[in-house]
């Protein structure tokens, strides 16, 4: 089996998976039928760059950043069946990936920040004082996810994304990908954003309390200069966790909050949701000559190309080895 760590993310009425040359987006239109688009990643994400420890993480971060806009607003168009052709590309994607990681960056970095210094006259010492803002941090992160967990359109988006774990673990593990063998395992996975997230989350605590307490003006200003650093070294333990969780207790320790954290971001998939994130990842695993050919219909008139759409179960007995 390649050694490459495949992955993925649930969109609306789909999945996403990413293979090492190529990425694939698959959601069912309102008629019920698997509507597919893949194409070449771009060179650069086989660039030396990415290689490179801290660095790394940083560029595979905003660019899954868009990889992942792009492949919601695609989604979004299928799941609402709309008729006219689906672009995704273009400012229309970088802008909302802008605005997402501004609004983000807002919400779990600098509110918190805020709503320390409204109280921070009253806190004995530095120490403490970044302790209840890393408090306060965990706090909104951990109930914002909880909060739109009870809306039932995103309860089906965490079903997927349970989809993509299971689809991605059965593979990691060479067994068939078929929903019946699928569905068997865990919709948790060592290198789940959500698990990050929380890491990043922790580690800005960690770093935050090493600085005292600084002006407002200060704090703000290492906030933000934090932020991608943070990200950096959090991305080097996850990487190094998906590795050693299995011959280390003390990293399966480590990765367990963020583990149990995903019980929050995933649902158990039904079996029509495991088939698309399949099909999305055996187009990824086909194009990069690791599955044979599958029996395709065309794409209807107006969708890009590189669209397929199949009205079948996904099936396919074949070891995820490939041929």
């Amino acid at each position: 089996m390649s050694r490459f760590n495949y992955g993925g993310q649930a969109v609306m009425e789909g999945v996403m998976m990413r293979g090492e040359r190529e990425w694939a987006v698959a959601a069912r239109d309102p008629k019920g039928e698997i509507v597919a688009h893949h194409e070449t990643l771009p060179a650069a994400y086989r660039s030396p760059w990415l290689k490179l420890p801290l660095l790394r993480g940083l560029i595979s971060l905003w660019d899954s950043l868009g990889l992942g806009m792009r492949a919601l607003l695609w989604s979004s168009d299928v799941a609402l069946g709309e008729e006219e052709e689906v672009r995704i590309a273009g400012p229309l994607a970088w802008g909302t990936v802008a605005v997402s990681l501004a609004l983000g960056i807002g919400l779990f970095f600098l509110l918190p920040m805020f709503l320390t210094s409204l109280i921070d006259r009253y806190i004995p010492s530095g120490l403490l004082s970044n302790l209840v803002e890393g408090g306060l941090r965990l706090g909104i992160f951990i109930g914002y996810i909880a909060l739109i967990g009870l809306w039932p359109e995103i309860q089906r988006v965490f079903a997927y994304h349970g989809a993509e774990h299971k689809t991605i673990n059965a593979y990691e593990a060479g067994a068939p990908l078929t929903p019946e063998a699928v569905a068997t395992y865990s919709r948790v996975h060592t290198r789940c954003g959500t698990g990050f997230m929380l890491l990043v989350l922790v580690i800005f605590v960690a770093l935050a309390t090493l600085m005292g307490r600084p002006s407002l003006l200060l704090r703000l200003a290492s906030r933000i200069v934090l932020i991608p650093i943070v990200a950096g070294i959090a991305y080097e333990i996850i990487k190094f966790s998906a590795r050693h969780y299995q011959q280390s207790a003390l990293v399966r320790a480590i990765m367990a909050p963020g583990l149990a954290l995903q019980r929050l971001t995933t649902r158990e998939p039904e079996s029509d949701m495991l088939e698309v994130a399949i099909h999305s990842l055996r187009l990824v695993l086909r194009a990069e000559g690791l599955l044979e050919q599958d029996i395709e219909t065309p794409a209807p008139a107006g969708l890009p190309v590189g669209t397929v759409v199949t009205s079948q179960a996904v099936e396919g007995a074949e070891d995820a080895h490939g041929n």
